[in-house]
């Protein structure tokens, strides 16, 4: 009988969480396909009376006067500078990262790096400003991604750290017997036993780069650079807003990530399974 309650229990804990998740994006879903006039009859009724899917065709559309040529230039902005800054971000912070597991004494800077990425990021705001005006990368995606590697190196460097630190050390000691190099070892060995870790660790630097709003807000003046949290907020800027037409904007800018976390499922499993954060 026990057993039965502790069943139901973990059952009905498992729908409030999917209900907390789901509720709020079927509730997006409906506002973008209502009309303005049933966003704003009251009482406010759930189900729309007319469907109007409208909004969507108009945002991957491309007609002049249409919203989808800002939505579209901006979501490849946002794609382009979050799987560049990730990237990037990645190969800087694997070789840290084994670094600081694999030879002991360097946790000063680990700490130090872990404590500028506390600083408040307005803080930073002033010099990223000079160097990218002096390197002429304002307004622009090389620019985004040179400043979004600042947020994620230092998250990526210690979480990939604190996953290494779980791997078994005897098959790299072996290695290095057999006459393996660093970099061999990191490439050959410890890198093909990291796999569900690295991806689980570049989704996490993924979703900073691709929900960044401020630095993009601040380093960006148009269209040429500017990434979809900016461009979204762009759309409320007006008198007249359009609450469905920001519905659909939201809609469709969470499907890059649902699509990475689909692709990405298992490893992101194993690598939270494997991979937790120690003390």
């Amino acid at each position: 009988m026990k057993r039965k309650i502790r069943t139901i229990l973990r059952y009905l804990a498992a729908l409030v969480v999917a209900l907390s998740i789901l509720g709020p994006m079927a509730w997006l879903f409906l506002m973008s396909v209502s009309s303005t006039a049933d966003l704003t009859r009251i009482p406010l009724e759930w189900l729309p009376r007319q469907w109007d899917f409208s909004r969507y065709a108009s945002l991957v559309s491309l007609e002049p006067g249409k919203p989808g040529a800002l939505f579209l230039h901006a979501l490849l902005n946002s794609i382009l500078v979050a799987c560049g800054a990730t990237l990037v971000s990645l190969v800087l912070a694997v070789p840290a990262a084994f670094s600081f597991s694999r030879y002991p004494g360097r946790d000063g800077w680990l700490y130090a790096g872990l404590g500028i990425y506390m600083v408040p990021p307005v803080a930073f705001v002033l010099p990223l400003y000079f160097i990218l005006e002096q390197l002429g990368l304002l307004n622009t995606r090389t620019g985004l991604v040179l400043v979004y590697c600042s947020l994620i190196l230092p998250f990526l460097t210690w979480m990939l750290k604190n996953q290494f630190d779980t791997l078994p050390r005897d098959i790299e000691q072996a290695a290095r017997l057999d006459g393996l190099r660093f970099w061999q070892v990191l490439l050959r060995i410890t890198l093909p036993l990291a796999k569900p870790m690295l991806g689980a660790s570049a989704l996490f630097g993924w979703l900073l780069a691709w929900d960044e709003f401020f630095y993009s807000l601040l380093f960006t003046s148009n269209i040429a650079a500017q990434t979809l949290p900016v461009t979204i907020a762009g759309f409320t800027a007006g008198r007249a807003t359009d609450d469905g037409l920001i519905a659909a904007v939201g809609i469709l800018a969470s499907v890059p990530p649902l699509f990475i976390a689909i692709w990405l499922q298992k490893t992101l499993v194993g690598g939270l399974a494997s991979g937790g954060s120690k003390g």
